[in-house]
């Protein structure tokens, strides 16, 4: 079983910057990638970022530019930096891990709330 605490959200205004942290424990052997997705209030749950335990990445069309998604793999951490932070990115953002047999684990979710 993989557990993961998100942390780093917050409120800021449009053009900040925030960082959130993704803590992964638990059996990390078997994850081949992880992510984050968001949803914000009465839509669905949207692809945010990806990172594969090769370090490739991608991203939504509409962070792409704005958004970086890294890991510390000694910390088991994964990170997705947010610039030029826009309202419309105002959602739950929650960190995911795909383990090599098709199960997908994810974390509580971190309110990120951006004021224009």
């Amino acid at each position: 079983q993989v557990q993961l605490v998100e942390s780093g959200g917050g409120l800021v205004q449009a053009g900040e910057s925030l960082r959130l942290s993704c803590a992964a424990s638990g059996s990390m052997s078997n994850i081949r990638a992880m992510g984050w997705f968001r949803q914000a209030p009465g839509k669905q749950r949207d692809f945010v970022a990806i990172i594969t335990n090769g370090g490739s990445t991608n991203y939504a069309d509409s962070v792409k530019g704005r958004f970086t998604i890294s890991r510390d793999n000694a910390k088991n951490t994964m990170y997705l930096q947010m610039n030029s932070l826009k309202p419309e990115d105002t959602a739950v953002y929650y960190c995911y891990a795909d383990a090599a047999i098709g199960s997908r684990h994810w974390g509580q979710g971190t309110q990120v709330t951006v004021s224009s």
